[in-house]
């Protein structure tokens, strides 16, 4: 049996500085993991991105391969998205793919790939009235979404506490996902 591949992708929120240690239980729960990063993600983590490459045997990737370009990862037996931005959320839910991590999850809505996210926000970006028709619109297009109860719930501006993001949740959740998926 080949080892299943796991997208993991982050945006720029506290949580991602964690992303070493959530490589790594996801490798020891069988998984072969390729990093992928919003821009901004990708600023914050310059000097790990070394290493994060080494780490996951893959080049960390964050913005499109040129056309004719080989694709340098296998194909995805899943995604997670997370920690998920406010504006990844909402590009994503909208289709808006300037950014080569929202144009791959945009796509894999279409292909069938299981994907699992969990946002990282606080309460008045939640409160937006866009943000929860984008939770809405990705869990009716077969993303399973953890906000709320059993996944991340949004805490006042500033107050954010990155350890206590729960990154088991939604490791968990890809799994199950990828799971259902192959029993359909």
């Amino acid at each position: 049996m080949t080892t299943p591949t796991l997208y993991l992708f982050s945006s720029a929120a506290p949580p991602v500085f964690d992303v070493a240690r959530v490589i790594e239980e996801a490798q020891a729960d069988g998984w072969d993991v390729c990093l992928g990063l919003t821009p901004a993600a990708a600023g914050w983590l310059a000097d790990s991105l070394d290493g994060l490459a080494a780490l996951t045997g893959h080049p960390v990737r964050w913005d499109y391969r040129l056309p004719g370009q080989p694709d340098v990862w296998p194909k995805p037996d899943a995604i997670v998205v997370a920690p998920a931005t406010f504006n990844t959320i909402n590009q994503w839910a909208l289709g808006i793919t300037d950014k080569w991590l929202v144009g791959v999850v945009a796509e894999g809505i279409g292909k069938g790939i299981p994907m699992a996210t969990m946002p990282c926000v606080n309460r008045a970006y939640a409160a937006h009235p866009q943000f929860e028709r984008s939770i809405e619109s990705l869990r009716g297009a077969g993303v399973r979404v953890l906000y709320g109860e059993g996944g991340f719930t949004p805490n006042e501006p500033g107050q954010g506490d990155s350890a206590t993001y729960p990154w088991g949740a939604v490791l968990d959740a890809v799994a199950d996902v990828l799971g259902s998926a192959s029993i359909a």
